[in-house]
Order: structure tokens, then C-alpha cells, then sequence
């Protein structure tokens, strides 16, 4: 490589072509931006999938070559682009992704990393034995372990499964798509984006159903898919499958307020920012959270996040809390996204990993 500064980089990801029903395509969008623009070459392999064939909303990137594989014998097919690559990253939840990490780690003779989008389930499966896309052996092999959490999960992964080296490599967001639309004014009182879950489900009745039962005048949204037929919403809530992301700083800039939920297992472990979570501050749309440990590390609370724990809470901030309260809340946590949570900011935090991996190959070799 000629130049030390730029990085040749080939990701195996869940996907990067559609954001429909999954949090990776989004956070994956945000990492390649974020390199493309520090100089790095960038290929994403990802495996064609129904689901995700029918429901793409990304063809093409400017940051990023995209490569679709049909199955392990298209993959391999890729050998010597992997081979020559100073990074290869295999993300969770690929599909076959036990047979593509020994193939990954057989193949590449750079920094080989696994970037753990989900964490927490992937420790729960780990340790149940039900892992499709990971094997515990497989892990002390990875010159990096990545993982969006935060916190003790690092020193989990570090001392109960012998990664190497456990990293966190939190999502970002796009400043340059997500920010602020001073042309009109919020028309929803509280909204909220996210696919069905059962274990978030609970947090979403608490948090945004009852509240909107108590405040009929308000108008609240929910946007994700897959909800149940038979789920109950107020007549003030309305509900929308999917919004495509060329739309989501519209849909955070026409709320007073965001609500940002995690899943059980997530909430549990801590150190887990959202995607949404970013993406909300940086429209400087204030955000109503559920607690979760390490959240004051992220966003102040008060100050920064409003943090509810019950339809008491999201109620009495409706009530109280000021337009111009609102807005110096949401404009904090703006400043605070640009200064730390940027696809820029995690893009060169992978570049001192990769850049310490490298030095120990170096001292070895």
C-alpha cells in the first residue's frame, strides 16, 4: 500500500441495500461515508436475501463499491480481493456467517475484525449455544472484536470469550443529511420509528400509547413494520410502516419530541447508543429515552436527553417542559452529537484500531 494513511477496506455486513425492518444498513451507511471521506476504499459484500432484494433503498453508493453474492461458493470467488485488503470486517448476523468467519480468517492476511451490531444477543446465543453467525472458538482468532456496546460487555467479551481485542465501535450518523429544518413547525407532539419487537413493546405502551390515551388532543406517530395485526392504537396515534432514510430527518424534524427505545437484552447491557438516537439529536429534535445504564456517558441528563420511566414522566414533560426549554434541549444534544458521535469521529476511531492491530502483526511478524 503506497500510501499508509489510506486503507483498502472489504465488509461482510448483514447489508448496507435496505434498511427495511434492520438497524444495519443505516449504521453501516454512516461507517463507509465516514471513511470514503478520510481517503479509504471501501467494498461491502452482501448476500442477496428475498427480503431484502424487495426492499432496497440503496442501489448504489458514493462511498462504497457494493457486491451482492449469491452463496459461500460467490463468496469465495472474492478471495483475492480479500486477501490484499489491510482490513476485513465481518459484521453479526450474516447469513452463514460461521462458514464466512473461517473463510475470512483462513483468507485475509490483514487486520481481520468482527463488528458485533448486536452485541448483547450475540453473548445470550454464544452462551446458549444457539449462535447461526458466530463460533465461540472463532472469536480469539479476530485481531479486533467491534461491538456498538459499550461498557462491562468489553470486558465480558475480553475475559469470558477471549477476544483479543474488544473495541467499541458505537453507530453514528450522517451531519450532513441529519440536522435541523428551521422551515416549519413540529406536528407531532412525540414520535417514534422502530420495527416491532416483543421485548420493546411493553416500553412503547408505557411510553407512547398510555400517554397518548391520556392526551387526546396530542398527536403522536409510530413508524416500523411488522407489527401485529391485533395490536391496539389510540385514535390520536398514527402509523406508518416504513419510511425510506432519504426521509427520516423530515419525520425527527416534524416532532417536539422523539421517544427512543431498547430492546431488553440491549437496555440490560448498557453502553448501547442508537442509530436513532444520533440521528434524532443531530435534527437538535430533543429525545425522550427509556434508562439505561451508561446513558448519562452519551447525553446529560436534563440537559442533554429527557429521560422517562413511566407515562408519568412523558406526560409531565408534554406539559412543562417549554418551547424554549425544547429547543435548547434538543440544540445541547446536537452540539454533542457533532462533537463526539459523527461518521467522521467513528471512522477514525476504526483507523487507531486497525492502526494497533497492524503494530502487533508487525512486532510478531
Amino acid at each position: 500500500m503506497s500510501d499508509p494513511r489510506q486503507l483498502d477496506v472489504v465488509i461482510l455486513g448483514l447489508s448496507i441495500t435496505s434498511s427495511w425492518g434492520n438497524g444495519h444498513a443505516t449504521t453501516y451507511r454512516s461507517l463507509v461515508r465516514g471513511l470514503a471521506s478520510r481517503g479509504h476504499r471501501v467494498r461491502f459484500l452482501e448476500r442477496e436475501a428475498p427480503w431484502s432484494s424487495s426492499t432496497r433503498d440503496l442501489l448504489r453508493s458514493p462511498h462504497c463499491e457494493i457486491w451482492l453474492y449469491q452463496d459461500l461458493e460467490a463468496l469465495r470467488a472474492r478471495a483475492e480481493e480479500v486477501r490484499a485488503a489491510d482490513l476485513v470486517m465481518l459484521g453479526s448476523s450474516v447469513p452463514d456467517g460461521t462458514e464466512a468467519a473461517k473463510w475470512v480468517l483462513d483468507t485475509a492476511h490483514g487486520v481481520t475484525a468482527f463488528y458485533d451490531v448486536d452485541a448483547p444477543v450475540t453473548v445470550r446465543r454464544l452462551e446458549d449455544g444457539c449462535c447461526a453467525y458466530l463460533d465461540a472458538d472463532q472469536i480469539p482468532s479476530f485481531d479486533l472484536y467491534l461491538s456498538a456496546n459499550g461498557g462491562p460487555m468489553l470486558d465480558r467479551l475480553h475475559g469470558e470469550h477471549r477476544a483479543r481485542r474488544a473495541r467499541p465501535l458505537y453507530c453514528s450518523v450522517d451531519t450532513d443529511r441529519y440536522c435541523p429544518d428551521p422551515r416549519g413547525w413540529p406536528v407531532w407532539h412525540v414520535g417514534y420509528m422502530g420495527t416491532y419487537c416483543a421485548d420493546r413493546q411493553p416500553g412503547l405502551e408505557r411510553l407512547l400509547l398510555e400517554p397518548a390515551r391520556r392526551r387526546p388532543r396530542n398527536r403522536f406517530l409510530v413508524v416500523g413494520s411488522k407489527y401485529p395485526a391485533g395490536c391496539e392504537w389510540p385514535a390520536n396515534v398514527r402509523r406508518v410502516d416504513h419510511l425510506a432514510p432519504v426521509q427520516h430527518a423530515l419525520f425527527y424534524n416534524s416532532q417536539r419530541f422523539t421517544l427512543d427505545l431498547t430492546r431488553d437484552a440491549t437496555r440490560r447491557a448498557g453502553w448501547s447508543p442508537s442509530v436513532r438516537l444520533f440521528e434524532a439529536a443531530a435534527c437538535a429534535t430533543p429525545v425522550i429515552g427509556d434508562p439505561w445504564p451508561g446513558i448519562e456517558t452519551f447525553f446529560e441528563e436534563g440537559a442533554e436527553i429527557l429521560v422517562a420511566r413511566g407515562a408519568d414522566d412523558v406526560v409531565r414533560f408534554l406539559e412543562e417542559v417549554s418551547d424554549e426549554e425544547r429547543r435548547a434541549i434538543g440544540e445541547r444534544a446536537r452540539m454533542r452529537v457533532l462533537a463526539e458521535h459523527t461518521a467522521d469521529h467513528r471512522a477514525a476511531e476504526l483507523e487507531r484500531y486497525v492502526a494497533e492491530a497492524r503494530t502487533s502483526h508487525e512486532a510478531v511478524a
